[in-house]
């Protein structure tokens, strides 16, 4: 049984960092949705990408190491999730994979007008993706993901009451470490009045977690009578309780400025509330699937551990490295890029053509690869994403890119003596 409950564990703790960690990132993206216009709202936006840049990309492996384990140590269980709540997983992606693409696009241009646009689609981005991933966590914990392939309802299993507070919860989650983290990391830089703005920023959004916590409780009552009984007995009430006191406890240390304890504070009221759901699911994963049917055989079980086990003496030291040069600002040198100029306007009619069209093969390949049910539509999707990346191509390839490069002035020496 301790063999079966190993790797699971193990996938629990991935879940946990990567909502501490990651969801903090994706909040920091909500802040920036809600940063405001003029001068100061610019500020707040470049605070919040500038304090997760070292980190953003990393904090994605926790994310990889809780599918890797749930589709090698839980094949059922992996199956049963992946196939019925397709869609909300499928947004989930699409949303990390236009996030990527606007933080990378922040620096790549200073015109107003394309600068809110970037910043508006990452912050989008920010708040889907943890909604989505949320409604999917509220469909496991309702029971409303059964056994076998794609035998759920592909919208009501996670547009429901139940559902739709959890994907809240973690963008409220998220949107709560974010604001701790963001104080705190404001000490570092001269912009005045960006501790305070983050401050209030947190203590809002921890009342608004804990009001949506309480719901979420009341309506799993009628909702999900099982995991209703599960956090209001034994393990799963300790940790509501433990969650509960540390995030009282992280918003007093806000309030009261004391940002580096407030940290971990919010963390463990984080972790608690994860493991609670956790303790209020056992001992099935789904209705019907216990965690020694789900469990692959021991062998593979066996190796997944070994495989964790050798790649955490890589993974830990460096992601502990990586942490404290962040925390300790040694990686807070200004990273600000060229500027591109925008091109001529007869240089820029292929490229717009280009852009165009390759979003619009995009969508027609998500809406494709979703929805069709025959083989003929999934050919057509596919064939139309590779049409996205040659007009993606076709619209910032080598040339484009080359006749942007910014040229440096170099000014003449002076007359005069030389040494």
């Amino acid at each position: 049984m301790i063999l079966d409950l190993t790797p699971l564990a193990i996938a629990l703790v991935g879940l946990v960092l990567y909502t501490v960690l990651g969801g903090a990132d994706f909040g920091a993206g909500f802040w920036q949705l809600l940063a405001g216009f003029g001068a100061y709202g610019r500020e707040l936006r470049d605070h919040a990408h500038r304090a997760i840049a070292p980190v953003w990309e990393a904090n994605h492996v926790w994310l990889i190491l809780v599918i890797t384990v749930l589709w090698t140590g839980y094949p059922v269980f992996f199956g049963s999730v992946f196939s019925s709540l397709a869609v909300p997983l499928f947004l989930a992606l699409l949303g990390i994979i236009l996030r990527g693409l606007c933080y990378a696009l922040h620096n790549a241009t200073d015109l107003p007008r394309e600068r809110r646009v970037i910043d508006t689609a990452f912050a989008v981005s920010s708040v889907l993706t943890p909604f989505m991933l949320g409604t999917c966590i509220g469909a496991i914990a309702s029971g409303r993901v059964p056994v076998g392939n794609a035998l759920g309802a592909p919208y009501s299993s996670w547009t429901n009451a139940l559902s739709l507070l959890s994907g809240a919860i973690a963008v409220s989650t998220g949107a709560f470490l974010a604001a701790v983290y963001l104080a705190a990391d404001a000490r570092r830089f001269p912009a005045a009045g960006l501790g305070d703005a983050f401050r209030s920023r947190a203590l809002g959004a921890g009342a608004a977690t804990g009001v949506l916590a309480l719901a979420a409780l009341a309506v799993s009552h009628h909702d999900a009578p099982h995991l209703y009984q599960g956090l209001t007995r034994g393990l799963g009430l300790a940790a509501v309780i433990v969650s509960a006191a540390a995030g009282l406890l992280s918003m007093a240390l806000v309030r009261s400025r004391r940002y580096s304890v407030a940290r971990l504070a919010a963390a463990i009221a984080v972790a608690a509330l994860l493991g609670g759901w956790a303790a209020a699911q056992r001992p099935d994963l789904l209705p019907g699937l216990s965690v020694r049917t789900a469990a692959a055989d021991n062998t593979t079980l066996v190796a997944l551990i070994v495989a964790i086990a050798i790649g955490a003496v890589i993974l830990f030291p460096s992601l502990a490295l990586l942490f404290r040069l962040s925390l300790a600002g040694r990686l807070d040198a200004d990273r600000r890029g060229p500027v591109l100029e925008r091109p001529e306007r007869g240089d820029a009619l292929r490229p717009a053509w280009a852009a165009r069209g390759a979003l619009a093969c995009f969508v027609a390949g998500c809406v494709l690869l979703v929805f069709a049910d025959d083989d003929a539509g999934h050919v057509v999707g596919v064939l139309a994403f590779a049409l996205t990346a040659v007009l993606g191509f076709t619209a910032i390839g080598p040339d484009q890119l080359a006749a942007q490069e910014p040229h440096v002035h170099v000014e003449p020496p002076p007359d005069g003596p030389r040494f």
